[in-house]
């Protein structure tokens, strides 16, 4: 298949389901641990399609979710500065943190821009010579390497006023932390981006250390209903592994380039996620060699105390432990319009997707 239309055609949709029905007779409940998994699962009704004993859960798949607050403290703070330029993608200048966000204080006069790529803020940088410019840099293994091609790019240039911040982060030690903590999960749905980076040779602890299969999925229907069925199967036969379904997209050993960009600028880190706190080199942090581009360590800036709203439950959503309709707070006092917590801001949060899709 070559278009995106035939991963969307009923006859095949309905081949996969009936072929899930067939052979599915356990109880089975599977993560999904990627923002475009989240949305495209609610957008497309997936859940609708499977039968009962088959569970769909969301975990923490969502960058801009996991982020923590002091992250978003800490950008909210350099706005603040008047010799500071915010750089940051479009979906983290809504995320709220301790008291205020990058998007109030952009209306109160800060300079936040958004940009499509950290080239932009490169551009920026060298036309405001006199600024400091900040990079938001935050994802996961997908949007790491063009941080990384960034701050490269940067150093031959000789920028000594551009900046990242970084709060990326990497998906196995998430993936293993939810079994630790006894979630009841059942097999992966990998995250396909990711997994166009990494390869699929990252989550092959998690059959052989916890008895779990992983697929790696796509983002159409087909692809992802191929992908429940390949863990189904996998259930059946007491054979966990680590299988590629998005095989138009993803090889075994990934992109080299982008891993070898990631290795040369940064280095593994402990890291806080939400719902689940500090895990072990989860993050990625810039290394001795760039220091000079780090934020943090290049700009000394005083940091509000942070606070989390009492009243969210987005840790315990990206945990899989509860769904956005057993918020109190859910299509009442949090929309898109007015997000109380990260996981209704952006379009990957699972709370937006089931705002579009599942109200």
């Amino acid at each position: 298949m070559k278009y995106i239309d035939e991963y969307r055609d009923k006859e095949l949709v309905k081949k996969l389901v009936d072929q899930i029905k067939k052979r599915s007779t356990k109880q089975i409940s599977l993560m999904e641990v990627c923002g475009g998994h989240t949305m495209a699962i609610q957008k497309f009704g997936i859940p609708s399609l499977l039968p009962e004993n088959i569970r769909l859960i969301s975990g923490p798949g969502c960058p801009v979710c996991v982020s923590s607050n002091s992250f978003i403290d800490q950008a909210i703070a350099y706005s603040r500065l008047e010799d500071v330029i915010i750089t940051t993608y479009g979906d983290l200048i809504r995320v709220p943190g301790s008291t205020s966000s990058l998007d109030k204080e952009k209306a109160k006069g800060a300079d936040v821009r958004i940009v499509y790529s950290i080239l932009d803020a490169l551009t920026i940088a060298k036309k405001n010579l006199r600024k400091k410019v900040v990079f938001l840099g935050i994802g996961f293994e997908t949007t790491a390497p063009s941080s990384a091609a960034g701050i490269i790019k940067a150093q031959v240039a000789g920028l000594r006023n551009f900046y990242l911040l970084s709060s990326h982060k990497i998906m196995p030690p998430a993936m293993e932390a939810l079994i630790d903590e006894g979630v009841k999960i059942d097999g992966y749905i990998a995250p396909g981006h990711v997994s166009t980076i990494t390869g699929s040779g990252i989550y092959k602890n998690i059959p052989e250390k916890f008895g779990l299969g992983v697929v790696i999925s796509g983002f159409e229907p087909f692809d992802l209903l191929k992908s429940i069925l390949m863990l189904v199967n996998q259930m059946e036969n007491n054979n966990p592994k680590v299988e590629i379904a998005y095989t138009r997209a993803v090889k075994p050993k990934g992109n080299i380039k982008a891993q070898k960009m990631m290795k040369e600028v940064f280095e593994l880190a402990d890291d806080w996620w939400r719902g689940l706190g500090v895990l072990p080199k989860s993050g990625l942090r810039i290394n001795e060699k760039y220091k000079m581009f780090a934020a943090e360590k290049m700009i000394p800036v005083e940091v509000e105390p942070t606070k989390e709203d009492k009243g969210c439950i987005c840790g315990e959503i990206l945990k899989g432990l509860k769904n956005p309709k057993e918020c109190k707070l859910f299509d009442k006092a949090c929309t898109p319009a007015n997000p109380v917590g990260a996981c209704m801001v952006s379009h990957e949060g699972a709370c937006n997707a089931y705002y579009r899709y599942n109200k």
